[in-house]
């Protein structure tokens, strides 16, 4: 991952100066919090993978900061309306957003970002990176009321459960990394493997993310442990633990997920299951077989540093721990 960075980190300075640059309002409170969200942290890997996407693709133009700047605005935008819904306390091992200045505060400073965010894209002048963009922010705002439907449905498959995972999360990864080869001009083949790069990293992400929910410490993880079970999230590795467990630990489950608060005893015996069952295995299994896909959709590009970084990215998606 650091290396990964490196190659792009004189870019990715840029980017947090131009992210600061764009929250410019003249509402103070705007800026306040989107400082606070952006200074609390995070990998900026959404932004790195356009930057390198576009470096792969032999661009060389001015846009790709600004377009990197819109893609952190849009998924902060995400992370806060994210916190309210998810009623979070934590986000990146500080305080949520939404805890110190309140859910509306929250709601309507996203919507200040995702707004923003698509006068910067018309400032980039490219109608085909706008349309991946919009696409992407709508299919966003599809899989997180799709989520909202599958809370505590116990009867959620695998397939239904990656529909939503692309959505939420795997879009705008792929939209980053396809916004890359639009600036960089390439054939319509390297621009879709660079989109099918994007959604095979993505799913990986939010599989790895999902299972730190069972397995990582909360000072590691940066929020709250079990919050994606209390909260009645159906995850793959529950969802694998549930088509082999018996009809009585399947029961004992339901009577947990239907709780408005989560014990730690009754949490611990959610991760027990899960593990007897292998569903820990399985999830990172999965996610594995996304990096190998990853691996595929790049072999059309010569080697360059650029191309390991993405490779690298991707390995790392499935060796994080937290």
């Amino acid at each position: 991952m650091q290396a990964a960075l490196e190659l792009i980190g004189n870019d990715l300075k840029l980017v947090e100066e131009q992210f600061r640059k764009d929250l410019a309002s003249e509402v103070p409170l705007i800026r306040k919090v989107g400082e606070y969200v952006l200074s609390s942290g995070g990998k900026r890997i959404r932004p790195a993978m356009l930057l390198l996407a576009a470096r792969l693709c032999n661009y060389t133009g001015n846009q790709a900061i600004p377009l990197a700047s819109v893609i952190e605005f849009i998924h902060t935008a995400t992370l806060l309306h994210d916190d309210v819904v998810d009623s979070a306390t934590l986000r990146r091992g500080q305080a949520s957003a939404n805890t110190l200045w309140g859910n509306e505060a929250s709601v309507l400073i996203g919507d200040f970002l995702f707004s923003k965010s698509f006068s910067l894209m018309v400032a980039v002048g490219s109608l085909d990176v706008l349309q991946v963009m919009s696409r992407a922010t709508t299919v966003i705002a599809e899989g997180e009321v799709l989520q909202l439907l599958y809370t505590g449905d116990l009867e959620l498959n695998e397939e239904n459960y990656i529909e939503v995972v692309r959505a939420k999360t795997a879009v705008l990864l792929s939209a980053a990394c396809q916004s890359g080869a639009i600036l960089g001009q390439v054939s319509s083949e390297q621009e879709q493997a660079l989109a099918d790069f994007g959604m095979e990293l993505g799913i990986a992400f939010q599989l790895m993310d999902d299972l730190l929910d069972y397995t990582a410490s909360e000072a590691d993880f940066g929020k709250s442990i079990g919050h994606d079970l209390e909260e009645g999230k159906m995850t793959l590795p529950l969802i694998h633990a549930l088509r082999r467990c018996s009809q009585d630990e399947r029961d004992q489950v339901a009577a947990i997920v239907e709780k408005d608060e989560l014990s730690p005893e009754e949490f611990s015996r959610v991760v027990a299951l899960v593990q007897r069952y292998g569903g820990i295995d399985y999830t990172v299994e999965k996610a594995r077989s996304c990096v190998a896909a990853c691996r595929r959709h790049l072999a059309g590009f010569p080697d360059s540093e650029c191309k390991q970084a993405l490779l690298n990215l991707a390995e790392y998606v499935v060796t994080r721990n937290c």
